[in-house]
């Protein structure tokens, strides 16, 4: 397993909408141990592929508090959306943002699972909206985006200077 860089607001990267995959093989189930090491390592609830710069529809949740209840989804997709619940959401790709969000509170989706079998689930609260938010990746939208425009440039100019910041060099030291 690998720990993969996860991209960050506002690469353009993460607009790509992510491509179905065909089969479910070694070298899927291999991203997938890679990106759920990745968001447990972050630390984080879930992740999509496409937020480590792979267009591939593939994406890992965990809300559990013990972190041991791994769900990997392969081409999900929502079927039915109702009620509406305001949460504040974060982001591995928006780091130390965190903002209310609208979102249906209770989901029903299908997906493919490790084994290319179907599955298909009810989920609401937390994981209906981790769900959510992870699907958005796959479309290439963000939680930002459904913030008003203003908010969405202060968060984008505050992550420019931070980026810009980690890339300066030290300054030189005096050589006694």
């Amino acid at each position: 397993m690998a720990i993969l860089d996860i991209l960050h607001f506002p690469d353009p990267r993460l607009r790509n909408r992510a491509k179905p995959v065909s089969e479910v093989d070694a070298r899927v189930r291999k991203l997938a141990d890679d990106m759920l090491e990745t968001m447990y390592k972050a630390p984080g609830i879930g992740l999509a592929a496409v937020q480590v710069n792979v267009p591939l529809r593939v994406v890992t949740i965990d809300i559990s508090e013990e972190r041991d209840q791994p769900l990997v989804l392969i081409n999900p997709e929502i079927l039915e959306r109702d009620g509406v619940e305001e949460m504040s959401e974060g982001c591995l790709s928006v780091p130390g943002i965190y903002e209310k969000v609208k979102r249906a509170n209770h989901i029903r989706f299908r997906a493919l699972d490790l084994e290319g079998q179907p599955l298909e689930q009810e989920a609401e609260g937390l994981l209906a909206v981790c769900v959510q938010h992870e699907i958005d990746h796959l479309d290439g939208k963000l939680f930002v985006d459904y913030l008003s425009s203003l908010k969405r440039q202060r968060i984008r100019k505050k992550l420019e200077k931070e980026a810009r910041q980690q890339a300066e060099p030290a300054p030189a030291g005096t050589a006694i």
